[in-house]
């Protein structure tokens, strides 16, 4: 059901943890299944130099979050807020289609994150670009 990135990510998930004084933290969750992400961000010129990740949730909740926080790190605030969802789940290999929405809350999360940043900096706010995978019918309920 699940491949092998996404299994290497569950059991050993990078960039767990919490970062001291986080320049951007972004919270999102699924009330349906009671998945919770929390994303912390540290930026420094415009770059997201660390980022980290508290989730609750199942084994592809932790595993989007482990590899968008990867994914993020080293780029640009505007490179960071163009990982979809989609590219996590590429990134991962595969998600099933009941967990799609996993890599949703990921994207949120860094996209809450970007968005709290930019209000500590007294920056407008981007606009987010509402989840991607409604555009192609997918069902983002939870089964767990």
């Amino acid at each position: 059901m699940y491949s092998e990135k996404v299994m290497d990510h569950f059991k050993n998930p990078r960039n767990v943890g919490e970062i001291d004084n986080p320049d951007g933290v972004g919270e999102v969750g699924n009330p349906v299944c009671g998945d919770i992400m929390k994303i912390f961000l540290k930026v420094e010129n415009n770059t997201i130099v660390d980022a980290k990740f508290k989730t609750f949730g199942c084994g592809a909740a932790i595993a989007s979050s482990s590899m968008a926080t990867e994914l993020v790190r080293g780029k640009t605030l505007e490179e960071a807020w163009d990982v979809s969802n989609k590219a996590v789940a590429e990134a991962l290999e595969g998600l099933p289609p009941i967990k799609m929405h996993c890599s949703v809350l990921a994207e949120e999360g860094i996209h809450k994150a970007i968005n709290d940043y930019r209000k500590k900096q007294g920056l407008p706010l981007w606009e987010e670009k509402h989840p991607h995978s409604h555009e192609h019918g997918e069902d983002l309920t939870c089964a767990h």
